[in-house]
Order: C-alpha cells, then sequence, then structure tokens
C-alpha cells in the first residue's frame, strides 16, 4: 500500500511513519517542515504547501492521511483567519482532489476539542459538538467537508483525538503531560489553573496505533470516531505527573492549585473506534510519564523553542 501523509514530519507523524514502515506500507510525506525533519532516512519528504498540491500529485496514493494544520488553541487564537484556513479549508481541498484522483481513503485528523464543554456526559459520536473557539470550530469544519465527499468509492475516517503527549523524536513541550513534566523538572513546581476539568488523554503511541487501525480497515468502513488513551481531571493529570517524577526522578514538586474558570470540559467514549475499527489503547498517564523520563536525554534543553508550536509559528510570522 501506498500512503502520502499530509503534515508527517511533525509531531505525531515522526511517531506514525516509523510504524507503518514496520508494517511494509510505502510512505511519503507533504510538509512544509516548520518544525524540522525526524523522519527515518529513505522517506521521501516534499516540502510543499498543501493547497498547491494537484490531481495528479496524490493520484498514485492508496490513501492520504492529514495530520497537517494548526495544532492547538493558542495557536488558532493567535491567528484565526491562518486557523480556518489550515484545518478547515486544506483538508476540505484535500479530500477534493483526492477522491477526482481514485484515492481510496482520506483520514482527516481532527480533535475532540470539537465537543467545547460538557457537564458530567460521556460524549460519544453523535453528541452535540459545541465548541465555540476558532480551533475547535475549525476541526468541525474540516470533519463536515470531508465527509461530505464520502461515497461508495471514497472512503473517509475522522480520528477526533484527546490530547497527545508523551515523547516524539519531534518533541513538543506545549500538551498537558509533557508540559506538566516540563514543569515539574524546571520550576519544580505545577500550576493548575482548575483540577475538576475533565480531558481525554492521548498517549503518542496509541494515536499511532488509532491511525494504523483507520490505514488498515476495510475500505467500506467510514465515519468519526473518539480515539484516547482515557479520561482524566487534570487534577489527577497532575497528581499522576508529581508522583512518578518523584519515583522515577527522586524529584520534589510543589502544586499550585487554582479555580479559573475553563471554556473546555469534556470526556469521551471509545466504544465505536473499539468496536469498529479495533482500537484498543495500551497506555496511561503513568506510562505516558515513564515514556518521558526514559527519553529525557532526548529533550533536555526545555527552553528549545522548536517543543513550542506557538513560538516557531510567531517567529514564522516575524513575531519575536
Amino acid at each position: 500500500m501506498k500512503i502520502l501523509i499530509a503534515g508527517g514530519a511533525g509531531y505525531v507523524g515522526s511517531v506514525l511513519i516509523p510504524r507503518l514502515l514496520e508494517r511494509d506500507y510505502q510512505v511519503d510525506v507533504v510538509d512544509l517542515l516548520w518544525f524540522g525533519n525526524h523522519l527515518p532516512q529513505g522517506v521521501k519528504v516534499t516540502n510543499r504547501d498543501i493547497m498547491s498540491l494537484k490531481e495528479q500529485d496524490v493520484a498514485e496514493y492508496d490513501q492520504v492521511v492529514f495530520i497537517a494544520g494548526l495544532s492547538n488553541d493558542p495557536m488558532a487564537e493567535y491567528s484565526p483567519a491562518r486557523n480556518f484556513i489550515d484545518n478547515a479549508a486544506c483538508p476540505a481541498y484535500l479530500a477534493y482532489i483526492c477522491k477526482r484522483a481514485g484515492v481510496k481513503r482520506l483520514i482527516f485528523g481532527s480533535s475532540c476539542s470539537v465537543y467545547g464543554y460538557s457537564v458530567d456526559q460521556l460524549c460519544d459520536e453523535t453528541s452535540p459538538a459545541v465548541s465555540s473557539y476558532p480551533y475547535g470550530i475549525s476541526k468541525l469544519q474540516g470533519e463536515f467537508a470531508c465527509l461530505r465527499q464520502q461515497d461508495d468509492k471514497f472512503s473517509v475516517i475522522c480520528l477526533r483525538k484527546g490530547t497527545v503527549s508523551g515523547y516524539s523524536p519531534r518533541m513538543r513541550l506545549d500538551l498537558v503531560v509533557n508540559t506538566m513534566f516540563k514543569s515539574a523538572l524546571v520550576d519544580r513546581t505545577i500550576t493548575v489553573n482548575n483540577p475538576s476539568i475533565w480531558r481525554p488523554v492521548l498517549d503518542i503511541r496509541d494515536a499511532a496505533s488509532a491511525y494504523t487501525r483507520a490505514i488498515d480497515a476495510a475500505y467500506h468502513l467510514a465515519g468519526i470516531f473518539n480515539v484516547s488513551s482515557g479520561n482524566y481531571t487534570v487534577g489527577e493529570i497532575v497528581d499522576y505527573v508529581r508522583e512518578g517524577v518523584k519515583e522515577h526522578l527522586d524529584i520534589d514538586v510543589k502544586l499550585n492549585i487554582k479555580f479559573l474558570d475553563d471554556f473546555r470540559n469534556y470526556k469521551v467514549s471509545l466504544e465505536k473506534a473499539r468496536n469498529v475499527l479495533s482500537f484498543n489503547p495500551r497506555y496511561n498517564v503513568k506510562e505516558i510519564i515513564r515514556n518521558l523520563v526514559e527519553n529525557l536525554d532526548k529533550f533536555r534543553d526545555m527552553d528549545n523553542p522548536n517543543y513550542y508550536n506557538i513560538r516557531v509559528f510567531k517567529t514564522l510570522d516575524g513575531v519575536r
């Protein structure tokens, strides 16, 4: 099978692509390389804007995976216009040319952020998507545009991912577990704005498994799927990080707990992904922390701007 990964040189792609290569899939990447290239040697990487692609550029592929775009709320709020182009218009255009070119499937990397704020509700794929902020809105628009093009010859799978965390060769320290881990080591203090808020957390290795399950799925399977490693309150996550840092690194960490309002609060059901895609997460927050500790020597310079997407984005935008 031949696969094109749009945005494949980023945080998730740097873990996903080696796994696909192990399955003997042929994988190419198109990426603007904002964060460099940490992929295995031999992977064909084209530095190109996705919106410049034509039908002939994607016609040779069986499947196309979209994991490009702006990746979190701070980036979306900094540049709402770019957010709506990259997260909504870009996947819509890619799905359009893929379908016309005869590609069999498009997989869209969406986000559980589309659920916005829910109270004591386990969100499944039929639950209202009520995000009122640029990132969640754009992801929902991207889903809608891609799914509208689905038919019996063109399968579309949208993976609504929880907040991904864990080690990647293209490291990030601006994701919930990774951020707390960094604060524990650098500041010896973790600040929590609201410990009661729920978040679905997705170990990056489980994220790679979710994409693999979607690629492996029979072509008649399509639709939206929640994927996470588990649902946690932010207060529970910080306890795991504090205990893990003490256990593995013998570092004592103080907590600074606040009770500020938050515009995101949701937990998600994984039953559909389990039953349809055979996605069964293997990791939890404790194992994410162990994974970070085991790879700590690879990202000890925790002030490296490349580990923070918004810093890189602002630099590219000419903001210092």
